[in-house]
């Protein structure tokens, strides 16, 4: 039994109908590389089953303390059965790529079983009539609680699931699979007296923290007056994005080849990271013009940063912060806007390694369950988030996944999209993954708020060729000297059929 972090219960807190904390990931393989050429349901299943011992809180569940006293607790499930978490559907007809953003979007909006593991995967077949897959291709769409992973720890949920080679040996599932432990069910009585205990303790924990936070704070004014730490920016103007967050998702996403990015990152000495940030801004400002709701003043984005090496040893799962950067879409030159974001963009990582505001997140966790929970409720209703100053327009998370191929099963895994989370206020989140020769772009959102999804993708790929032709046009590059958008694999883009995706 070990009790959740203060980030970990943060996610639980925030947990809502119309904004559950759960993240995901869309694998799509190729099972003409497994043993015979397919993949049945109950080898996925065998799959999963025999590496779960590498992802041990992946079998257990959440425990309350009663009343939502203090932090619950992961404890073991008894009844864990893997088939549970295991569910098995098609497309419908026509199989297409409509119909898969269909899907992921319907599934993406219903919240886990708080009651169980907080975990599910889908296997999906169907595949049939999207362009440049390989024949029988199928998906699995995974989805955990952000209490359980971050963006980081989903690639070891990633690894732990995949295999360098399609047949590899198997004596390592058998040798190192040490016995299940289940946990005693603690009674009320014990949880009570446990949650006194840590009240105690985190009295004078939270006292020693204030006293931190005052001086960090204080640091912070005095780095930002010497012009040490560069001053945040972090208003924004309020969009259809900042409405109250609905219960139904839409879903869209779209590849590139990562190497077209590197070549418009040299072409104008940036990064990657600032390329994939002003690809999105195009999209978004191209989007709000195209619904007549031109934004009078800079966007701006919320990026998550990896925070395992600031915060050292911590008893949470998440090791997540945040900082804001503008997306400078009040400048109309792309170059231009392009810079103007390497320079936020670098501002805001300094003013994160620097701030104590990055580990806001955690004062969700410091209050008691029951204190947290009624307050994400009621600002979630959009009683009190449609009256408050806007900072932020959207999500945009970068996670580099390896350069080198995955199987599961025996199939290789061909495409991966990113999903994350929606909260009140936020209904656009943008989930930026680069695996082999692909850097895909994934978009969540609430399925009001981004009412044309096809188009948005479209606006997308728009902005990414702006930027690439000027880059071609910048470095005097021959076009048949570049290369172009792939998909995945494969040496060819992937063409889609405009429709929309929603839940």
């Amino acid at each position: 039994m070990k009790q959740l972090g203060v980030l970990d219960t943060a996610f639980i807190n925030l947990e809502q109908t119309n904004t559950p904390q759960h993240i995901g990931g869309l694998g799509i393989y190729d099972p003409s590389t497994a043993p015979g050429g397919f993949v049945r349901f109950k080898q996925v299943i065998a799959n999963f089953e025999k590496r779960l011992h590498r992802l041990p809180l992946f079998r257990t569940r959440l425990h309350e303390v009663p009343g939502n006293i203090d932090r619950p607790y992961w404890v073991v499930d008894e009844n864990f059965d893997v088939e549970f978490h295991l569910r098995h559907i098609a497309l419908p007809h026509p199989g297409d790529w409509r119909q898969l953003c269909i899907q992921i979007a319907r599934l993406h909006a219903r919240p886990l079983d708080m009651s169980r593991p907080l975990w599910e995967a889908y296997i999906i077949e169907g595949l049939d009539n999207i362009p440049e897959l390989p024949e029988g291709s199928f998906a699995i769409y995974t989805k955990m609680h952000h209490a359980l992973v971050d963006g980081a720890g989903g690639q070891s949920f990633m690894a732990a699931l995949h295999d360098l080679e399609p047949d590899p040996e198997e004596t390592d599932y058998i040798l190192n699979q040490a016995p299940l432990i289940i946990d005693r069910r603690p009674n009320s009585g014990e949880l009570v007296v446990r949650a006194v205990m840590n009240q105690t303790k985190n009295t004078f924990t939270m006292a020693s923290g204030s006293a931190g936070l005052v001086k960090d704070f204080a640091k912070l004014g005095y780095g930002i007056l010497r012009k040490d730490i560069p001053r945040p920016d972090i208003q924004a103007p309020k969009t259809r994005f900042n409405r109250p967050v609905g219960k139904h998702r839409a879903f869209e996403a779209t590849s590139f080849n990562v190497e077209d990015f590197k070549f418009i990152k040299n072409a104008f000495g940036m990064k990657v990271n600032d390329v994939a940030l002003a690809v999105v801004a195009g999209a978004m400002v191209r989007y709000l013009d195209h619904v007549g709701e031109s934004p009078d003043s800079s966007l701006a984005a919320t990026i998550p940063m990896n925070m395992r090496t600031r915060r050292g040893e911590s008893g949470d799962n998440n090791q997540v912060g945040s900082v804001f950067c503008k997306l400078h879409t009040d400048i109309k030159d792309p170059v231009e806007r392009l810079k103007a974001i390497h320079d936020s963009a670098n501002a805001a990582k300094e003013f994160g390694e620097k701030s104590p505001l990055v580990d806001a997140l955690k004062l969700v966790g410091v209050f008691s369950p029951w204190f947290a929970k009624g307050g994400a409720k009621l600002y979630s209703s959009g009683k009190i988030s449609r009256h408050m100053p806007v900072n932020v327009s959207t999500v945009v998370t970068n996670v580099p996944g390896p350069n080198f191929d995955l199987y599961s099963a025996g199939a290789r895994l061909v495409q991966y999209h990113g999903l994350g989370v929606l909260t009140p206020g936020v209904g656009l989140f943008h989930a930026v993954f680069s695996f082999g020769r692909a850097l895909t772009i994934s978009v969540l959102a609430d399925r009001d708020q981004l009412d044309q999804p096809d188009k948005y993708r479209e606006f997308l790929d728009d902005s990414f060729q702006e930027l690439y032709g000027l880059a071609v046009k910048a470095t005097n590059t021959p076009a048949s000297k570049t290369s172009s958008t792939a998909k995945g694999k494969s040496d060819k883009p992937v063409r889609r059929k405009k429709a929309a995706s929603s839940s």
